[in-house]
């Protein structure tokens, strides 16, 4: 039966206790809106008695309960029964007996339980409201579930206990006098002055959860970060980390969301001692002292539907900073800014890059600086005999303070056109010509000789047509459905003066499947590959129900007698390549393997060997990597060394909530692999273990690291990291 009744005045016909008839009146900001399976006045007391499935409305608040007694004299709203609460936020109190007054907004509550509208909960003994702020007494808060997965009743995770609690929803804020941590029923730390966001979208500022950690470089480790709000669309953090080895460090990050995009800018900043460069590199002299500092910001703008900027920096005061107070593992770090523009058939890329290098190894006057990099790219659908073409042109300046200095540009066209023959073969054409442009000075100071080119200016242009044909076979194999796609490719290419000119962007060639097909093998676009040569190869699918193989084999024939550019060990130098393949079985989510391998032509030794391999689910999963390059290439034609390496990690989830985890990395590297490593076959190169609890509103682990490299002032030994988070309790 929904009823409205004015605040001001009440019209019933009848003036003694009896049932009132139906009515319906439109509401406005002044009444209440209620519904009740009966309704009682007495007009002379100006009482109001509803009871049976009352539900009230005012101003946004509802109140349910099973009786409410309405004194119209003294505004005194009284609910009793299963009573129930909400205000236009979402928040919903539950209460035995609820006095409110006739506006619902304020009132005294008994046996408390108030539901936020994130899901957090706050119970008392007793609660008053006023002007929308909430005060409890003898109270305790906690966003974790209180029913199990059964629906019966448990105690929650954690929970903080108070003597006096206060709700203050223009801050957004909860805020405790005499508090207490209690996690699994055990009292963990007093909280004298806590505060902190009630969870809803206006949270306010207050401090967030420590995080602790004891490493051998800086002794015992306490990280108290404190969170601002400095408005609905820019935040900002301050975390000081205390140590017992080291001075105190100061870490701050500020982030802004504007109309554009948005962007963050952070750092590190503390005083203290290191080693020198020079000491480092030569175990010679001693120690000095001052401020060591890390810079970093990114941030991404859409001008409008084409035009974006994205940006990044990083920078820091030496080369073994970030390691000692682990921050980052970096060997680089790269600062570039790139303005885009990208449309349906045309891209434009305008960018700059800078780089640091912290191996000890680096020298910082030969990191390069390019500015700009310039790269613009048109296409065209159903350019002649219904071929795509796509024009490219490209300029790139690369600046070095104690280094070679390189400048480029060239223009490109390509055309591609696919066709099916009438024997299901697919037919890719393809044409190919470019003209380049270089200039470059102070080639001498590049330690590679292949790598410098002449001194001054040079030009090239360079060419090739190319064929492939790919015939895929279709049909049933024991129970699942087969593909095999033999693939033969043909690709002819004018003589090319490829030493004239220098190599900043074609190093560290290696022949793997992803390139076996591409019409240029060497990376980038200061090397071609010319001559004429043969391509085959065969690619292989199989699927079952939840099982899919795929696998790749191919070798090359030059056909051309001119002397290769390739350094022995590439596997292209000869007129055969060596063979390459990769492997790769799905099952499921199950398990996920890729690999990868490069068999000598002559004798079929193992070039190249790698192998990636998750194991299980989310919960609990295993992940192996290997990687073996055994190409033996002489220091003087390229840097890239030979390594063998070994990577495994895994997650065992057990106990309901509970998990272990684990990582390392072993280089297997010996010396002849690698003359200049000095390894002996088995380097530990570091290794964690650790144990965690995550559950609804809780997370709590305890991890174990061993590095065994000593880098400068970052020394090898166990780092110890306890992590506790209180899930929607801060930000």
């Amino acid at each position: 039966m929904p009823l409205l009744l004015c605040a001001p005045g009440l019209a019933l016909a009848q003036e003694t206790e009896q049932e009132a008839p139906p009515a319906i009146v439109q509401p406005d900001e002044e009444q209440i809106t209620f519904s009740s399976d009966q309704l009682i006045y007495d007009s002379r007391e100006e009482i109001v008695t509803v009871s049976g499935g009352v539900r009230m409305t005012r101003e946004g608040n509802n109140l349910r309960a099973d009786r409410v007694i309405w004194n119209r004299k003294t505004g005194e709203v009284k609910a009793e029964g299963n009573v129930q609460v909400t205000n236009p936020q979402g928040d919903t109190a539950f209460g035995d007996s609820v006095v409110l007054t006739d506006t619902l907004r304020d009132g005294m509550v008994d046996n408390l339980l108030l539901v936020l509208e994130d899901g957090g909960r706050l119970a008392a003994n007793r609660a008053e409201r006023q002007n929308g702020y909430t005060t409890l007494y003898r109270a305790a808060y906690s966003p974790c579930a209180v029913v199990n997965e059964d629906g019966c009743p448990k105690d929650p995770t954690w929970q903080i206990r108070a003597v006096k609690v206060v709700h203050d929803p223009v801050r957004n804020r909860i805020r405790y006098e005499g508090a207490a941590l209690s996690v699994f029923g055990l009292p963990l730390v007093a909280l004298p002055g806590l505060s902190h966001p009630d969870g809803s979208e206006g949270g306010g500022s207050g401090l967030l959860v420590p995080e602790v950690r004891i490493s051998r470089s800086n002794g015992l480790e306490v990280a108290v970060p404190y969170y601002l709000k400095l408005a609905p669309n820019r935040d900002a953090t301050i975390t000081p980390h205390l140590y017992t080895g080291v001075l105190p460090m100061l870490e701050g990050r500020y982030r802004h969301l504007t109309e554009l995009g948005a962007y963050q800018v952070g750092g590190y900043l503390t005083y203290g001692s290191r080693l020198p460069l020079s000491v480092i590199r030569s175990g010679v002299g001693g120690r000095d002292d001052g401020i060591r500092a890390y810079f970093d910001a990114n941030g991404r703008f859409q001008l409008n539907p084409l035009w974006s900027v994205t940006g990044s920096a990083r920078w820091v005061t030496d080369r073994t900073f970030l390691r000692r107070y682990d921050i980052s593992r970096d060997d680089r770090l790269r600062s570039v800014v790139n303005a885009e523009r990208i449309s349906a058939d045309s891209y434009i890329s305008i960018a700059g890059w800078a780089f640091q290098g912290l191996r000890i190894t680096d020298v910082q006057g030969q990191q390069p600086i390019v500015l700009p990099a310039i790269d613009a790219r048109w296409r065209r659908d159903d350019f002649f005999w219904n071929g795509r073409l796509e024009l490219q042109a490209n300029s790139l300046a690369i600046l070095r303070s104690e280094g070679q200095d390189t400048q480029r540009a060239f223009v490109a066209a390509r055309w591609d056109r696919r066709s099916i023959t009438a024997f299901g073969q697919e037919l890719v054409l393809t044409g190919f010509a470019r003209a380049d442009v270089y200039h470059t000075n102070d080639s001498e100071l590049t330690r590679v000789r292949f790598y410098r080119g002449e001194e001054g200016w040079s030009a090239r242009g360079v060419g090739a047509l190319a064929a492939e044909l790919r015939w895929p076979f279709v049909g049933e194999f024991m129970g699942g459905l087969q593909r095999l796609t033999p693939r033969l490719q043909v690709v002819a290419s004018p003589p090319t003066k490829n030493l004239r000119i220098p190599n900043e962007d074609a190093r560290s060639i290696e022949l793997e499947d992803s390139n076996l097909f591409a019409l240029n093998r060497f990376p980038g676009h200061d090397r071609w590959e010319d001559g004429t040569r043969v391509t085959y190869g065969v690619d292989w699918a199989f699927d079952l129900p939840q099982i899919a193989f795929r696998t790749t084999i191919g070798q090359s024939y030059r056909l051309s007698q001119l002397q290769s550019i390739f350094p022995e060990g590439t596997g292209l130098s000869e007129r055969f390549s060596d063979i390459v393949g990769r492997t790769t079985v799905k099952f499921g989510r199950k398990l996920n393997l890729v690999h990868r391998f490069r068999l000598d032509k002559d004798n079929a030794a193992i070039r190249r060997n790698e192998l990636d391999a998750v194991f299980g689910g989310r919960q609990t999963y295993a992940t192996i990597g290997y990687l073996r390059l055994d190409r033996d290439i002489n220091l003087a034609l390229e840097d890239l060394r030979d390594r063998e390496e070994l990577r495994a990690g895994g997650r065992i989830r057990f106990a309901n909530h509970w998990s272990a985890f684990g990582s390392a990395v072993i280089d297997l590297t010996n010396s002849q692999e690698d003359p200049a490593s000095g390894a002996d076959g088995y380097e530990p190169v570091r290794h964690r273990l650790g144990i965690a609890y995550d559950d609804d509103c809780i997370e709590i682990g305890v991890t174990w690291r061993r590095d065994y490299d000593t880098t400068g002032d970052f020394r090898r030994g166990n780092t110890f990291l306890f992590r506790v988070a209180l899930k929607n309790l801060g930000r």
